[in-house]
């Protein structure tokens, strides 16, 4: 999608995405090794009663379907940020995610005339419905004037 194309109010939808063991586990080991996300046999008897995705894991899923989404193509080359992230309820091998993004603000900078700015509110629910991931993210494209 193109800068021009959102609009607040705008809901974008992308999906579905099935999570695997094999993937919560490739992740978990290289970037959160984290007892929980990387021994099956011990989740199973932790508090989650069994093995969950990283909540970075997840923020990259919804990153990737939101790039699918809305941002090939487009003229977005950057994020200063997020305002928040929040992981309401574990991911678990074999859900199936899929996102739902609120455009909550596009507009011009005022001091820099190409830079434009997208604030959206991004979530991912499973297969129940249960939201997993809630966050609000700033997106900066570059637009040419005229």
């Amino acid at each position: 999608m193109r800068f021009a194309d959102f609009h607040p109010g705008q809901v974008i939808e992308a999906g579905p995405y099935e999570v695997t063991e094999a993937e919560v586990l490739q992740f978990a080991r290289a970037y959160d090794p984290q007892w929980f996300h990387t021994d099956p046999e011990a989740a199973a008897r932790g508090p989650f009663e069994g093995l969950i995705a990283s909540g970075w894991h997840t923020c990259g899923i919804a990153m990737r379907l939101v790039a699918d989404a809305a941002l090939a193509g487009s003229e977005s080359f950057a994020s200063p940020g997020l305002q928040y992230v929040k992981w309401p309820a574990p991911v678990r091998p074999g859900d199936v995610l899929r996102l739902r993004a609120e455009v909550l603000e596009s507009r011009r900078s005022g001091s820099r005339p190409n830079l434009c700015i997208l604030r959206w509110r991004w979530s991912l629910l499973n297969q129940h419905g249960v939201q997993v991931l809630e966050l609000e993210a700033t997106s900066l494209f570059d637009v040419p004037v005229g």
